[in-house]
């Protein structure tokens, strides 16, 4: 069954995808319905996944994101399980993007405007220990204050640059981030996923059912679509300069048909 998989590989995306370990699914006992269009086949117990198919959503979700890079949209990443922590801050840090890698505080997006004066709280705590806010106080009340910016920064400092509610949420492995998908999905925030075939993929706006608990994998796949992202946005910004270069243009022309 795996040597028909390499056969299938008509381009170096599927060849990638397997090189990772992209089509070990789960055991055909915890396969959700819903993931059953995207199985090529089984091996022993296990469920092989399409790569051609893994390939071609992966490549849908990244045009997806390059359009909201384009436009300066914001993506929420989420990724709280081992496997995926490292290459979701990573790649958080690097884009500048809010993202959440410990417990899902819930309410984030259903209850924004809570959240909203958590960080602003965080915020504001940092900046007068920073600026020597805190000296007119007492040491056991400077103790107080950190310890409350301790707990604040574990669970909210990432989520700084979420100035507002996100355009898209990405997510690996929608199962365990189910409360996420599902705060989402209620506000109608379009979800892409890294899902396994034990996920309901169903409300899934654009699912990329694959393996979501392999470390190089869900590396790969990720810094994949966020490549995506970022060329949008440079396309976006080069677009938009133009775009106030071409309309600057015009002004003088304008004015020097006026004189």
């Amino acid at each position: 069954m795996i040597k028909t998989a390499e056969k299938l590989a008509g381009d170096k995306l599927v060849q990638d995808l397997f090189k990772v370990g992209a089509h070990y699914g789960f055991s055909r006992s915890l396969r959700h319905p819903s993931v059953k269009n995207f199985i090529f086949g089984f091996k022993n117990r296990g469920t092989i996944i399409d790569l051609g198919k893994a390939s071609e959503s992966l490549k849908i979700a990244g045009e997806f994101l390059h359009k909201l890079g384009s436009e300066n949209k914001m993506v929420l990443m989420v990724g709280s399980k081992a496997e995926a922590r490292v290459a979701v801050e990573s790649l958080g840090e690097r884009l500048a993007l809010p993202y959440v890698i410990n417990r899902w505080i819930g309410g984030t997006l259903t209850n924004y405007p809570e959240i909203k004066k958590r960080i602003t709280r965080l915020q504001e705590l940092t900046e007068k220990r920073q600026t020597g806010g805190f000296d007119g106080h007492t040491k056991k009340e400077r103790l107080l204050f950190d310890r409350e910016i301790a707990k604040l920064e574990r669970y909210f400092s990432k989520l700084i640059p979420l100035t507002r509610l996100p355009d898209a949420l990405l997510a690996v492995d929608s199962k365990a981030e189910e409360i996420a998908v599902a705060e989402a999905t209620k506000l109608g925030i379009p979800v892409i996923s890294l899902s396994g075939t034990d996920c309901d993929i169903n409300k899934i706006a654009y699912p990329i059912v694959v393996n979501d608990s392999a470390l190089s994998g869900i590396k790969f796949m990720l810094e994949e679509l966020m490549k995506a992202y970022q060329a949008g946005k440079t396309a976006g910004v080069l677009a938009r300069a133009e775009q106030a270069e071409k309309i600057e243009k015009e002004k003088e022309e304008v004015i020097a048909e006026v004189k």
